[in-house]
């Protein structure tokens, strides 16, 4: 009884995640074929972090520290520092 329940069990699951497989690549397919349009703040207003601004609520002048992280998969190969000139 159960052999026999199997095939069919296994085929409705794989119609069900083909199905669902499909319709997950239809709504990207969509999406990419639209137009792609400028992110609208929720707020109607241009976000600022406030580590930007001075104690008089304005952007600040000083220079700032900045970290990049990245690895060597971005084709560029540091060298100074380490060399042996």
């Amino acid at each position: 009884m159960l052999s026999a329940l199997f095939p069919l069990l296994y085929g409705t699951v794989l119609v069900a995640l083909l199905w669902q497989a499909f319709r997950v690549m239809g709504k990207g397919f969509r999406a990419a074929s639209g137009p792609i349009s400028e992110p609208n703040d929720r707020t109607g207003r241009i976000t600022v972090h406030p580590e930007l601004l001075d104690s008089d609520g304005r952007i600040t002048g000083e220079d700032l520290l900045t970290v990049r992280f990245s690895g060597n998969d971005d084709g560029e190969t540091e060298t100074h520092g380490h060399g042996t000139e």
